[in-house]
């Protein structure tokens, strides 16, 4: 028999806990001296001392503990809570990083404010073009919404295209329109606003094929009209465009111009490092 103490130390608990866990019914003593009131505890309860650990450090309640317990849970049920609530933290920990990285992005932009060069836009004539693209649909214009989309159609649609005989003649070009369903009229659905709706992503690359589907593989080829555009180049990975476009939109705004549309993306250096990614940005204007 072991005293609370001893008992705590290779349970690797405080005897406070052990002695909470008695005052719950969560975890008794195996004998109680009754004229002391001093708590003895068994090796075997080593075991279930182990399990309402593993349950609480998963998550679970006391409550919910001590009910799991009194099912019999074994190792492997334990095991497959735990590979569980492994994919729960990791989606969590992702989500948290991906909102952090966002707030970093604001914060950027934030700093930026005022001291990025607008004499770089530049007002030019896009001039037709034709692509090979896949599409899909994120929940919003939000980055941490389109990077899903946008990233997986890309990786798809290369080897999509190898399959097909199609080799790439210039740069990639990513551009995004407001889901139909999700652009009333005034909100944005021919002004490149959206509602914060849906938004149909087009991830695409300049080639010289026919225009129309690309077999049974779900790329598309179309032929882009020329339209009327103020251009910026970004420098660094597009996490980070936020400061780029929102200058571009102070230089419109200053210059009398009106966005008639979500800017293209057009692919310029893509190397593995994405901080040295070059991205000229495309935004469809009309002159107020």
């Amino acid at each position: 028999m072991f005293t609370i103490g001893d008992f705590a130390r290779y349970g690797r608990v405080s005897p406070r806990m052990l002695r909470h866990y008695d005052a719950i019914g969560l975890l008794r003593p195996d004998r109680t001296d009754p004229a002391t009131g001093y708590r003895f505890y068994g090796a075997a309860q080593l075991a279930r001392l182990n399990r309402i650990i593993a349950l609480k450090d998963l998550g679970f309640t006391l409550q919910q503990v001590g009910a799991v317990l009194d099912e019999q849970v074994g190792p492997e049920e334990l095991r497959g809570m735990l590979r569980l609530r492994r994919a729960e933290l990791a989606e969590a920990v992702a989500a948290a990083t991906a909102r952090l990285a966002q707030v970093e992005a604001r914060l950027r932009s934030i700093e930026s404010e005022g001291h990025m060069p607008a004499d770089d836009v530049v007002i030019k004539t896009v001039p037709a073009v034709r692509v090979a693209e896949l599409t899909g649909t994120a929940a919003s214009y939000e980055p941490q919404d389109i990077g899903p989309v946008i990233g997986p159609l890309y990786e798809n649609l290369f080897p999509l295209l190898e399959g097909a005989g199609i080799r790439p003649t210039g740069p990639g070009i990513a551009r995004y329109e407001d889901a139909p369903q999700d652009s009333p009229e005034g909100e944005g659905g021919s002004g490149g606003g959206g509602g914060g709706g849906a938004i149909v992503v087009h991830a695409g690359v300049t080639v010289s094929a026919p225009v129309g589907p690309v077999g049974d593989t779900g790329v598309e080829v179309v032929e882009l009209p020329p339209f009327e555009a103020a251009t910026i180049v970004h420098r660094g990975a597009m996490d980070d465009v936020l400061p780029t476009a929102q200058t571009l939109a102070h230089w419109l705004d200053a210059h009398g111009y009106r966005s008639t549309g979500y800017a293209r993306e057009v692919t310029l250096e893509c190397p593995p490092d994405r901080d040295q990614w070059v991205t000229e940005l495309q935004e469809p204007v009309a002159k107020v």
